[in-house]
């Protein structure tokens, strides 16, 4: 799927592209039985909301060899539907930064703070320049009840916002939008967006892009599959503490686009 001109241009000016129904129905299914599958792995890949079982990140997914992979991530990386949009828009080859899960159980699934991605991957892993897209899936229907994401249009424009680092609020820490510097921008740039879909809807956004979500208050689950693409000349630069490579992968390869249509169409990896 090669994105037009037009479609570019969107991407530049708002920050973020979405494409309701890029997945078919049986490979969501596949994709969220896989999910189920490594959730009962006893792993650090796994995440967990604090003082619970319940499962809030699964990482590793694409891995070969390691406790979380799976091949149908594995394939869903390269596949020419996600893959080739993303090289579209950063106009050169990419390596896979990371693949994670958010799990948002019904009722009680946790919320994700004001925050911009490049913010924490600059701090975190030397990530030169904004030179990533992220590639959302939706697994499950998308609602603003669910606790659905939320975008500022416009706000990867603005560069890095000046962060603020939270390690209290959820289980996840994280560079974070104080609340007086949301309440300024949007006051400025409008109300954030509600980035709602069904079952296989993909968004593509900027790392820069300025997002949140919310508490599921829904009483039906809510996850979504994050592929995170780099630039191959965006080689992230040395740290004191490196994160593991299912969190920031420092092997700068490139990725081939698969052209088959189906992810079960793909051949198992040895």
């Amino acid at each position: 799927m090669k994105l037009t001109p037009e479609q570019i241009a969107a991407f530049d000016r708002d920050g973020y592209l979405v494409f309701p129904d890029i997945l078919e129905a049986d490979e969501v299914a596949l994709l969220k039985t896989e999910l189920v599958r490594v959730s009962a792995v006893s792993d650090e890949r796994i995440m967990r909301e604090r003082g619970s079982d319940a499962v809030r990140i699964v990482y590793g997914l694409p891995d070969i060899g390691g406790p979380t992979y799976s091949q149908a991530y594995y394939d869903l990386a390269r596949n020419a539907r996600i893959l080739q949009p993303v090289i579209d828009l950063l106009e050169e080859d990419v390596s896979l930064y990371h693949i994670k899960c958010n799990f948002k159980e019904a009722i009680d699934g946790g919320f994700w703070q004001w925050h911009q991605d490049y913010a924490n991957w600059s701090a975190n892993d030397a990530a030169p320049k904004p030179r990533l897209v992220t590639a959302l899936v939706m697994l499950d229907h998308a609602t603003e009840m669910s606790g659905c994401l939320y975008f500022v249009p416009g706000s990867h424009k603005l560069g890095i916002v000046k962060p603020a680092w939270d390690d209290t609020s959820t289980s996840y820490a994280l560079w974070t939008v104080a609340k007086d510097k949301m309440i300024e921008i949007t006051g400025k740039m409008g109300d954030p967006v509600a980035v709602t879909g069904t079952p296989g809807t993909v968004v593509f956004f900027h790392a820069n892009m300025i997002h949140g979500s919310g508490h599921n208050m829904s009483p039906r689950q809510r996850w979504q599959v994050y592929l995170v693409y780099n630039a191959l000349s965006n080689v992230l630069g040395s740290v004191p503490k490196p994160r593991p490579d299912y969190q920031a992968n420092r092997k700068a390869e490139r990725l081939e686009v698969s052209r088959l249509r189906a992810l079960a169409d793909a051949p198992a990896c040895a």
